[in-house]
């Protein structure tokens, strides 16, 4: 059995230290987030390149540096593939354009990657009942883990989350519970929920951001782990990472201090955080140099992205700092373009959460902020089956035609196809 080389928890906010096996979610002292402390000198001694190559292709590969004592569950979460752009890179006059394609994980987004952490973790410590506050996305991956694992699930998910989503979350056997905002209060009513089951009920919180949950956190980070194995063991030149609570990005920074730590690499890529504009807190407080504010009536397209306070940005604002990265918003418009184009260009169909990152890349390219012939990354976090409603409202069902030689040309010709 593999014991966990995470060694304490460390507070963010006030610095106190707590040993790993306390089991804590949150700093008992001051209520802060807790931080994973590993023995980075042990990791040395069992991980190396070469144990890799005998090892599955899943997330699971990366196992010192994840804070478990052993997988006790999995739909084998990760594993995905970073697809070299041919036709869009080309549309865009990039050299190097690569997509990580992230639709392929079992619940068909990234979330699989913290969540199954946060799962094993849990049971770990006797967990009999998980809750959750999410779009759809992290409710879907830990509704499938806990129920390979046996586990009650209960999701906190907003009144208006895509149909798609609920269903899936039904069909897995969580309790679903939509949350309407209550009048006159900012932030969000699933978080509010969520933070008074853990604490009324003991129910164990398994959220995708990470001051709820110190555990999750650390599955984020190896999304960009397989970037750099897959090319080589070398970091891009620059990364686009959707930001809704910012786990992902924090995930993004906490995977290069490991691989560093070790050894492994000895550069760091630019990081670029995108946002929709219409809910943009982390971007506006990252231009202010100050902590997020709630950000009012949010609203996008990007239904993923809509989380009103960055959770996790100190790791967030840590990640661009440290990277001489950036956070940009864009407008829907954008984000829908990137969405079409990811899907004709390249075959890969994605929510358009998992379409902003692009969105980011082709709003720098318009201002002149990229060099074209940079190793980029664009990370596809979503599958577009997730919400079809936008891409139904957007392009329409098609008409049916009559069965003849002349309705069949009329309607080619239509479509530009004679």
């Amino acid at each position: 059995m593999t014991l966990s080389f995470a060694v304490s928890l460390r507070c963010q906010e006030c610095g106190k230290e707590y040993p790993f096996e306390s089991g804590l979610y949150a700093c008992p002292e001051c209520g802060g987030k807790l931080e994973v402390v590993y023995d980075y000198e042990a990791i040395k001694e069992s991980f190396s390149v070469e144990k890799l190559k005998s090892r599955p292709w899943d997330h699971w590969r990366y196992i010192e540096f994840l804070p478990l004592d052993s997988v006790h569950v999995t739909l084998h979460e990760g594993g995905t593939w970073l697809i070299r752009s041919r036709r869009l890179a080309e549309e865009l006059g990039l050299k190097n354009l690569y997509i990580k394609n992230e639709t392929t994980n079992p619940t068909a987004s990234f979330k699989d990657r913290p969540i199954s952490v946060g799962v094993n973790r849990a049971i770990e410590l006797g967990a009999r009942v998980v809750v959750t506050a999410s779009s759809g996305n992290a409710a879907a991956a830990l509704t499938a883990l806990g129920a390979r694992a046996g586990l009650r699930v209960v999701t906190f998910v907003p009144h208006d989350a895509p149909a798609a989503k609920l269903a899936q979350l039904r069909m897995l056997g969580a309790t679903v519970i939509p949350v309407e905002p209550v009048e006159g209060e900012l932030g969000a009513p699933t978080v509010k929920l969520m933070r008074l089951s853990w604490k009324k009920y003991g129910w164990h919180p398994v959220p995708s951001f990470g001051p709820f949950n110190p555990y999750q956190i650390e599955g984020a980070k190896t999304l960009l782990m397989e970037v750099m194995e897959e090319l080589g063991f070398s970091v891009p030149d620059q990364v686009y990472v959707p930001v809704g609570g910012a786990g992902l990005l924090s995930g993004h920074i906490r995977a290069l201090d490991d691989f560093r730590a070790v050894g492994l690499i000895d550069a760091l890529p630019r990081i670029i955080a995108v946002q929709p504009e219409g809910n943009r807190p982390f971007v506006e407080a990252f231009r202010r140099g100050s902590e997020p504010e709630t950000w009012p009536n949010p609203r996008s397209i990007a239904g993923g992205l809509l989380d009103p306070y960055t959770w996790d940005w100190r790791d967030g604002f840590r990640a661009l700092r440290e990277t001489g990265g950036t956070a940009v918003a864009v407008p829907d418009d954008l984000i829908w373009e990137a969405q079409k184009m990811l899907a004709r260009y390249e075959g890969i169909f994605v929510e358009p959460s998992g379409a902003a990152s692009l969105a980011g890349l082709m709003l720098e390219l318009r201002e002149g902020d990229v060099d074209r012939s940079d190793l980029i990354v664009v990370e596809a976090t979503g599958s577009g089956f997730k919400d079809l409603d936008i891409v139904v409202q957007r392009t329409g069902l098609p008409e049916p035609i009559p069965g003849t030689e002349e309705a069949l040309e009329e309607r080619l010709k239509s479509e530009g196809i004679l």
